[in-house]
């Protein structure tokens, strides 16, 4: 008989994800994971299998966690081009030291490339559901009048996506909020048909 687990394995797994946020996979030690959580290298073996796999579920938590955010922020704006500004906005959510961790999801990409199968699932996951979100905002507004019908819903929410990714790259390079505002800003201008 198994003795009951003494962590809850949620809480755990979240600030796992911030470890690996912060420092990457490669980077992060099971010493910075048990330090994090206060949990026994064993107890993070038995909850979650090893490494790897407690950095692909930090991955679903992180991407469950965005999405739910931007799909919150998309149902309170009012227009298809206010939505799209707050899928804007909520990208440049965090400031100082904060901003410079980026996205986990556009630092995996970058870490791992296409080497690990499971880590690039994961990645495009999370960017089809956020091209499809657009698209169908985009789709609103031009069934509106709102935003240009001389593009297609689609490639103008793949340039929107891409624009995003872009900005968490900026904002991890040390750009201002300023700059990457300037080109969240200018892209989703540049969809209206005024």
């Amino acid at each position: 008989m198994s003795r009951p687990r003494e962590f809850d394995a949620d809480t755990a797994l979240h600030q796992c994800m911030e470890v690996f946020w912060e420092k990457g996979f490669h980077a992060t030690s099971y010493e910075d994971l048990t330090r994090s959580t206060q949990v026994k290298k064993q107890s993070l073996y038995g909850a979650f299998k090893n490494k790897r796999q407690l950095f692909l579920q930090s991955l679903r938590m992180y991407r469950q966690q965005v999405l739910e955010e931007l799909e919150r922020r998309v149902a309170s704006a009012k227009t298809p081009a206010a939505k799209l500004e707050a899928i804007c906005e909520a990208t440049m959510q965090e400031s100082g030291e904060k901003a410079r961790r980026g996205c986990l999801i556009i630092n995996s990409s970058l870490e791992f490339g296409d080497a690990d199968e499971e880590v690039a699932q994961e990645v495009r996951t999370m960017l089809i559901r956020l091209e499809e979100m657009i698209e169908q905002v985009v789709r609103s507004g031009q069934e509106q009048g709102t935003i240009t019908r001389q593009i297609g819903s689609r490639a103008l929410a793949a340039h929107l996506n891409n624009a995003l990714g872009g900005a968490k790259i900026m904002e991890k390079s040390g750009a201002s909020r300023e700059e990457i505002a300037a080109v969240l800003h200018t892209a989703v201008a540049l969809m209206r048909t005024i």
